[in-house]
């Protein structure tokens, strides 16, 4: 298991989603995480995790028996390319299409994909237009 950095002061500390079938749900995340250029952080039987996203079966203790319900994750993706990368590779592991890549009206650059992973969960790569990545926060006007 990799060492994970901890970041104070977020509004999110982690999410958890709870799956039918973990094998199906590790092959759709592990594709679209390489695109992401997110590790998987670690694996047990009945987990994994990246990040701040920890997905696991309805056996596992943390779980409390019970499958999540419908969520929307949204990921940021470095570029237009990659936002399309990553729609194409989840498809091709087992998501379906929630909305092609392209721009969407929430504010001027916003380039966005949407899919279904395996277990109904609207899962999106947003690119937000270029900015200084140095830059911690960029003020966007709506």
């Amino acid at each position: 298991m990799k060492t994970q950095k901890l970041y104070r002061g977020r509004l999110i500390d982690h999410l958890q989603l709870v799956v039918r079938d973990l094998s199906v749900s590790r092959r759709f995340y592990a594709a679209i995480f390489a695109v992401l250029e997110i590790e998987i952080g670690g694996e047990g039987q009945d987990y994994f995790w990246a990040d701040e996203l920890f997905i696991s079966t309805k056996e596992s203790p943390a779980s409390q028996g019970q499958l999540t319900g419908r969520v929307h994750l949204a990921f940021q993706a470095a570029s237009r390319d990659v936002v399309q990368q990553f729609h194409r590779a989840g498809i091709e592991a087992g998501g379906v299409t929630n909305g092609d890549p392209g721009e969407r009206p929430y504010h001027p650059g916003y380039y966005a994909a949407f899919l279904i992973d395996p277990d109904g969960n609207n899962i999106e790569a947003v690119f937000h237009g270029p900015a200084d990545r140095s830059a911690s926060a960029v003020e966007i006007t709506f």
